[in-house]
C-alpha cells in the first residue's frame, strides 16, 4: 500500500532524513521506533506532505504521491493522526468528526462505525473537544482520521500522555483495523511494550536513518528493547 524509497529531508543545513526506505502492507502494522530527535515525526510529515521531501519517492497503492499536497493525499486515502492530537478545541466532537469528511458532500453522515470503535465519542457528541480528557481527545483524533475511510493510517505517538486504560483501547482498535486487511498502518511510538504488541514489522531509526528492521515477532530476540533504552 505504501512504498517509500530514498527519502532525504533537510531543515536548513541539517540532514534530517537520510535515504529512508520501507514498505507498509495491507493488513499490517508497521512500527517506527527511535529516541527523540531521530526524525520519526519528520518522516510522517513527509509521508503526509506537510513538509516536502528533498529527494526520494513515495507511492500509495502503486501511484506516486511524492508531490501531492496534504489534501490530495487525504482524497487518495491517507489518514493522519499528528503528535499532540491537534483536535479543534472550540468545536464539538461531532464537528471535529465532520472535519474528517470535509472533502465529501455536506450530507455525508458521520460513519456509525466510529462510535462502535470509540463508544465514549457518541456519549460526548455535543461536548467541545477542548473539554475532553487527553485520552478522549486522542480517540477523537483517531476517529477523525478514520472518518473518510483511509487505505493508509499514520499515527504519531498515540500513547503520549494517555492513561493506561485508554492505551489498551487504542491498541485494540489499531489491531482490529489492521486485521481486517483493508488498511495499512504506520505507527511511530516510543512506548516499547505497546509497539511490540502491535508490530507486524518494525523499523528502528537513529540520526535520520533506518538502522534496523525486521518482523515484529522478532523484536525481543533482535535486541530492540535494549537499543531503545541506550
Amino acid at each position: 500500500m505504501l512504498k517509500v524509497e530514498g527519502v532525504n529531508q533537510y531543515y536548513g543545513g541539517s540532514h534530517i532524513l537520510r535515504n529512508v526506505g520501507f514498505e507498509a502492507r495491507l493488513g499490517e502494522v508497521t512500527v517506527v521506533l527511535g529516541r527523540n530527535g531521530v526524525g520519526k515525526t519528520t518522516l510522517l510529515k513527509s509521508l503526509m506532505g506537510v513538509v516536502p521531501v528533498k529527494t526520494g519517492t513515495i507511492q500509495l497503492d502503486g501511484h506516486p504521491i511524492t508531490n501531492d499536497t496534504p489534501y490530495e493525499r487525504v482524497r487518495k486515502g491517507v489518514g493522519y493522526v499528528p503528535q499532540g492530537r491537534e483536535i479543534f478545541g472550540r468545536l464539538t466532537v461531532e464537528e471535529n468528526l465532520r472535519m474528517g469528511l470535509a472533502y465529501k458532500p455536506g450530507s455525508t453522515p458521520v460513519p456509525a462505525e466510529l462510535f462502535e470503535l470509540f463508544p465514549v465519542l457518541k456519549q460526548m457528541l455535543h461536548r467541545r473537544g477542548g473539554d475532553l480528557s487527553g485520552g478522549q481527545q486522542q480517540q477523537l483524533a483517531i476517529a477523525r482520521a478514520l472518518a473518510a475511510g483511509p487505505k493508509l493510517l499514520i499515527l504519531d505517538e498515540p500513547t503520549e500522555g494517555i492513561q493506561p486504560s485508554i492505551i489498551k483501547d487504542i491498541g485494540r482498535v489499531i489491531r482490529m483495523l489492521a486485521d481486517r486487511g483493508t488498511m495499512a498502518i504506520v505507527l511511530v511510538e516510543q512506548f516499547y511494550d505497546f509497539a511490540a504488541e502491535l508490530a507486524d514489522q518494525y523499523l528502528v531509526m537513529e540520526r535520520g536513518e533506518v538502522i534496523q528492521r525486521g518482523r515484529g515477532s522478532d523484536m525481543e530476540a533482535e535486541g530492540v528493547r535494549q537499543r531503545m533504552s541506550i
